[in-house]
């Protein structure tokens, strides 16, 4: 049986760590402040991130790094992409003998638009790499609901092992070889989740939600075949999947950004409001000079950047994008 380390304590670290311990398996998580650890100190349940819901057996909350990681079969990186390529390189003289990485963070880095699982190879080079992504909330998760992800390697035989390792009754794993796809997925849905609730917060309708999330789904699938991802992907659960769910659902942080930013709230202030990352403000800024790079036309991503970090009032953002050529 694996012992894995959780890296990253937040709601979705937090939710996959104890996933895994109900699993019957040995789980230690680890987040980068100590007193926001949940069930720290001496607690029981989950506070303060799911306050009321037990710790389960088998899931130790470790607030040393070396008491996490050494010992540990497999790492599961499940930190804000700012945050991935600084905590990797100053951990890289101390990170254990665990030799299989499971990357369950979304985003992009915002100077340069790398891809997450790029800066895990490029830091950490010498150890099997694992993407995971799909539509899910840490709440439902955590609280057990029925779900279903993509998990991808570019070696099938460690996919498929994951896979059977990661699947229950409660998780539905699809193990495949697309990595870039399942990693630009769930970074250019953020974007678009931000989209859609400024379409809301606007009170554009419903009709304009889905329709913003259709050509929203264009965009992601022309920018992501452009960087080597494939196509089954982008409409698979990675893609099509995650889009959906966090452009409707309003347990998404990214659509409530986009509700305030709609609704006229100041972006510093809807950040504060909701008091956890929203990783589609970092991955905007990144699309968007990517996507100018590489000559691809994306302009929903576009006048979201715009909306974020150029001033563009949200409603001519709206009625730009309303007036804009078929393309």
């Amino acid at each position: 049986m694996l012992t894995w380390a959780v890296i990253g304590a937040g709601h979705w670290g937090t939710a996959l760590a104890v996933y895994l311990a109900r699993q019957g398996r040995s789980v230690r998580l680890w987040g980068h402040n100590p007193d926001h650890l949940p069930g720290i100190p001496g607690g029981l349940d989950l506070a303060p991130l799911f306050p009321g819901l037990r710790r389960p057996h088998g899931l130790m909350v470790v607030p040393d790094w070396r008491g996490a990681v050494h010992g540990a079969d497999v790492l599961l990186l499940a930190v804000p992409s700012h945050a991935l390529r600084s905590l990797l390189r100053s951990r890289i003289a101390d990170r254990g003998s665990a030799q299989t990485l499971v990357l369950a963070s979304k985003g992009l880095e915002r100077d340069g638009g790398a891809r997450l699982d790029l800066v895990v190879a490029e830091e950490w080079p010498d150890r099997d790499l694992v993407v995971l992504s799909g539509p899910t909330f840490a709440a439902d998760l955590v609280h057990g609901k029925p779900l279903a992800m993509a998990l991808a390697s570019k070696n099938l035989s460690l996919a498929e092992a994951l896979a059977a390792e990661l699947r229950s009754n409660q998780l539905r794993i699809y193990p495949g070889m697309d990595v870039a796809g399942v990693c630009l997925a769930g970074a250019i849905k953020n974007v678009l989740a931000i989209a859609a609730g400024i379409s809301d917060g606007l009170e554009n309708g419903d009709s304009a939600r889905a329709a913003l999330i259709t050509r929203g789904l264009a965009e992601l699938h022309r920018l992501g075949t452009a960087l080597g991802g494939r196509t089954e992907t982008f409409m698979g659960l990675a893609g099509a999947g995650d889009l959906i769910l966090t452009a409707a659902s309003d347990l998404s942080r990214n659509r409530q950004f986009g509700l305030g930013i709609g609704r006229g709230e100041k972006k510093e202030a809807i950040l504060e409001r909701l008091g956890q990352e929203v990783e589609g403000v970092h991955s905007s800024f990144a699309l968007f000079h990517l996507a100018q790079q590489l000559g691809i036309e994306m302009p929903i991503t576009e006048h979201v950047y715009r909306v974020l970090y150029e001033g563009e009032p949200p409603a001519a953002a709206s009625r730009a994008l309303m007036c804009r050529g078929l393309a």
